[in-house]
């Protein structure tokens, strides 16, 4: 893959073999994010955990003190009361079954999270194949099946992210936006980094956490120093 200018002047700035400190990190990937618009800053982590066992599974979700830095477009399929407090609540579009025979039909995915009430579940199952490849598909795991429809929309409007292990037993999720700055990026990854520790499978063995990067959207990944 054919590197850019920028990425390579930015990768001299890296030491490779060193592990660094997270501010130290942080400051890095910020130093070294020189796209003009206002670069993402993620996190990177690979675990010691077999994806394939379902025991070994690592998934949650987490309230980032400073957001992600990205609005956040919430769909709430819902009806009734649940449908009008959502639409207290500031979601973004809100329906039912029109909305899920919108997405079945028309593909209709203008939306970054979706919430639904359990008992518009069995309805969803229409859409899975649709919503399922793409991260979309709500989850109890992820908080996005509730009857607390409200509590969810605020929560993910306030900077909740999900972070899941992808099939190379990583973890990639945003923790903010290079015009953060260093510090509200270190307290955004001290964050998600103390949620990915506790949830440790009870089946993991030896080290959990294997290595650590941060990186920006344009930028390369910089090593952090893990204390287990």
């Amino acid at each position: 893959m054919k590197r850019g200018k920028k990425y390579l002047e930015s990768l001299k700035a890296v030491d490779s073999s060193k592990s660094y400190e997270a501010a130290d990190a942080i400051n890095l990937a910020l130093e070294t994010a020189k796209a003009k618009f206002d670069e993402t800053v993620e996190l990177h982590v690979r675990l010691g955990v077999d994806p394939r066992q379902a025991d070994q599974q690592v998934r949650g979700t987490v309230v980032l003190p400073h957001g992600t830095g990205k609005n956040v477009r919430v769909l709430v399929i819902a009806k009734g009361e649940k449908a009008d407090i959502a639409e207290k609540e500031g979601a973004d579009i809100v329906g039912a079954e029109d909305i899920i025979n919108k997405i079945l039909t028309e593909n209709f995915l203008d939306f970054d999270v979706c919430i639904t009430s359990p008992d518009m579940m069995g309805q969803m199952g229409r859409v899975a194949k649709i919503l399922g490849p793409k991260g979309l598909m709500p989850s109890p795991k992820s908080g996005t099946v509730t009857p607390d429809i409200g509590k969810a929309i605020r929560e993910t409007k306030a900077g909740k992210v999900e972070y899941r292990l992808d099939k190379t037993a990583i973890i990639h999720c945003p923790i903010g936006k290079k015009s953060f700055g260093t510090e509200k990026l270190q307290e955004n990854y001290h964050t998600l980094m103390d949620a990915i520790v506790k949830a440790k499978p009870a089946a993991a063995k030896g080290a959990y956490v294997k290595s650590v990067y941060v990186a920006s959207t344009m930028g390369p990944g910089i090593k952090v120093m893990h204390r287990a």
